[in-house]
């Protein structure tokens, strides 16, 4: 490990390209040699190579001085990384990594090191993945506090109207009629929602590890309010496509989800069909393009509408 971070290796190039395409992005890659070196002479770190799986920042194991195994976040510093770090503090290591430390004007988390730090996703039975991601729900819903900072599901719901608008009122390269109906059927549900509660809003398997001192937990919370049967759209949207028998993978899922979340299971179902489509959307918003796992997911539960 490297005291300052001075010998790390430079950022795949995927990833820095995709921090170059966002705001103040270049500046915060040209600048992060001297955040890492800074973060690590503060928080009295060593620090190793960056782990293998990184998206849109910069995320590698650390060793405080105490001789404490921990890992290091940098972003660049945004809205949703400051709802991260609010969610964490209310989740308080209930059933989610524990916040160390955090900067958010400067885009920095010191987090809990989750060891063995297996992902959900390598589970090989997906009836079981599903009843710890539904276990693990049930104990981070908290009660949301007054004067909150966390986005909402109707905020969310605002890519369909962006959609239409980078789309001349349309539905873009997604079908028409599969577009409206989603887009209707957000409102609908919104309309019609029972208790607001803060939920994770990306819980799925590349977000939930197995851990030391409990056996799972999560990590990277979006922090949005809405009701519960939001939750499941991120699950139902992940590790589907190689099943055998698609429609019976997800028909199952929401059994399980019914029962063990004690939610109605076609609110589940109308929540997760929607989310994909507004999945779908923002694919598009961010990468000009894509989506095409989150439409073929929306049309798998779209056609499971009124089954059993």
């Amino acid at each position: 490990m490297s005291p300052a971070g001075s010998s790390l290796p430079p950022l795949p190039d995927d990833v820095a390209r995709r921090i170059r395409g966002l705001g103040g992005g270049p500046d915060w890659l040209d600048r992060l040699p001297q955040t890492i070196a800074h973060f690590a002479e503060r928080w009295s770190l060593s620090i190793a190579d960056p782990f293998p799986r990184l998206s849109y920042g910069w995320v590698a194991p650390a060793r405080r001085a105490d001789g404490t195994d921990v890992v290091l976040k940098l972003a660049v510093p945004n809205p949703e990384l400051r709802t991260e770090i609010e969610a964490l503090r209310l989740f308080a290591g209930d059933g989610a990594v524990r916040l160390l430390e955090a900067d958010p004007d400067a885009g920095a988390l010191l987090l809990e090191r989750l060891r063995p730090g297996a992902l959900l996703a390598d589970l090989d039975h997906d009836e079981g993945a599903t009843e710890i991601a539904a276990r693990t729900m049930r104990r981070l819903w908290r009660l949301v506090p007054d004067g909150h900072p966390f986005p909402t599901a109707e905020r969310w719901g605002l890519g369909f109207e962006r959609h239409r608008a980078r789309h001349g009122g349309g539905s873009g390269p997604f079908p028409a009629l599969l577009f409206s109906r989603a887009e209707a059927l957000f409102d609908e549900l919104l309309a019609s929602s029972g208790e607001r509660v803060l939920l994770h809003g990306d819980l799925h398997h590349f977000n939930v590890l197995s851990a030391e001192r409990e056996p799972w937990l999560v990590i990277d919370p979006k922090g949005v309010v809405g009701e519960r049967e939001y939750e499941v759209g991120a699950f139902l949207r992940n590790q589907f496509e190689a099943a055998d028998d698609l429609a019976g993978l997800q028909a199952r899922r929401l059994d399980q989800f019914a029962v063990l979340l004690d939610c109605d299971r076609e609110r589940l179902r109308a929540w997760g069909f929607a989310q994909a489509v507004l999945s779908a959307c923002w694919s598009d918003e961010d990468h000009g393009g894509g989506g095409a796992s989150a439409i073929a997911c929306a049309e798998l539960l779209d056609g499971l509408a009124g089954t059993l």
